[in-house]
């Protein structure tokens, strides 16, 4: 009999730096406004995404400078490593282990650049063994959380009894732009900040909340929808469609095919748990799944309190519906570059 991943525990860590709404569009407005005629107009994107703040791994007055790929890269591994170890020692200590208890670290993070990986980097000061077996994951963006989750708990279940330590790490706003005057660059300014989730799995000894299945969605020629590129400044972002309209006519039947084979329908999940990628798009998911306007209570308040982290923010999601108590099954969903969906059905009991 399949022995299926069990969540252990779950863990959230945000850098110390909090910077309030306001304040990034008065930032934004003082370096771009003078050279960006259209500025003005797109400026209510700041008071339509539903944020209030969000956290950086530097004061809001290092963004202010110009930066190259070196201060970039320098700032991204020394935020990084100090957030990785703070995040992955709650979950650990949560799930009453030491790190020397933990036989794979699945990294997921697409807003940098590290080799040795993170999770090498902060080895010795997390006590992890020698013989760790290491799973660094890059690319997958907004969608991490989920996918990340859905690699992990294939690795716990082919390794029953094994310590699976995921973590989801991105640090979006080193990725800020003087030079890229469009609308998509004010997009990535209103929406992105810090932060990062752990996750402990393990199969084979029960645990209250297991992963029931996983399932993906690969939209052809959608390249375009959503990414990187990569130049010397440093990483630029890609919008080249509205996203909120993509999730209000693709996703409902996209979730439906990936249930089906799951063989489970829409009636079966209880609560649906999010990626929130800001409030039109909280909208749309809401509406593309039939859901009355403000059932995604947690993607609201998680996008308030820590603006869209990419990969780590649906696990905020998950960590907080954990706290208020999960229903008997939820469905875990996120939508990143490829263009891609995925999901994790998750079985809890009470």
């Amino acid at each position: 009999m399949k022995q299926t991943a069990a969540l252990v525990s779950v863990a959230t860590s945000v850098p110390p730096h909090r910077v309030h709404q306001g304040q990034i569009l008065q930032a934004a407005r003082g370096l771009l406004a003078d050279r960006y005629p259209e500025f003005e107009t797109l400026s209510s994107l700041f008071a339509n995404t539903g944020i209030q703040r969000r956290y950086g791994v530097k004061p809001i007055e290092w963004y202010l400078e110009p930066r190259g790929w070196p201060e970039r890269t320098q700032a991204f591994l020394e935020g990084a490593d100090s957030l990785f170890l703070d995040v992955a020692r709650k979950a650990i200590g949560r799930a009453d282990l030491s790190g020397s208890d933990i036989d794979i670290v699945v990294t997921v993070c697409s807003t940098g650049i590290a080799t040795p990986t993170l999770e090498a980097r902060v080895a010795g000061k997390l006590g992890l063994r020698s013989d760790v077996s290491r799973v660094p994951v890059f690319g997958l963006g907004c969608a991490g959380g989920v996918s990340g989750l859905s690699i992990a708990s294939r690795l716990a279940e082919a390794h029953p009894g094994a310590n699976v330590l995921l973590v989801a790490l991105e640090l979006c706003t080193l990725a800020v732009r003087h030079d890229e005057l469009t609308k998509a660059n004010i997009v990535a300014a209103s929406l992105f900040g810090d932060g990062a989730a752990a996750i402990v799995l393990r199969a084979g000894d029960g645990g209250s909340t297991r992963i029931e299945a996983t399932g993906e969605k690969l939209w052809p020629d959608t390249l375009d929808v959503m990414g990187w590129t990569v130049d010397p400044e440093g990483f630029g972002v890609v919008f080249q469609r509205t996203i909120p309209d993509f999730v209000r006519q693709n996703l409902g039947p996209a979730v439906a095919e990936i249930l089906a084979r799951m063989e489970l329908s829409v009636d079966d999940i209880d609560r649906f748990l999010c990626h929130p990628g800001g409030t039109k798009v909280i909208v749309a998911l809401e509406r593309a799944l039939g859901l009355d306007q403000g059932t995604l209570d947690h993607e609201r308040d998680i996008i308030a309190d820590c603006g869209n982290m990419s990969a780590p923010t649906v696990l905020f999601v998950l960590e907080r519906a954990c706290a208020r108590g999960l229903p008997p099954r939820s469905l875990l969903t996120a939508l990143g570059p490829g263009f891609t969906l995925s999901c994790v059905s998750l079985r809890h009991a009470a």
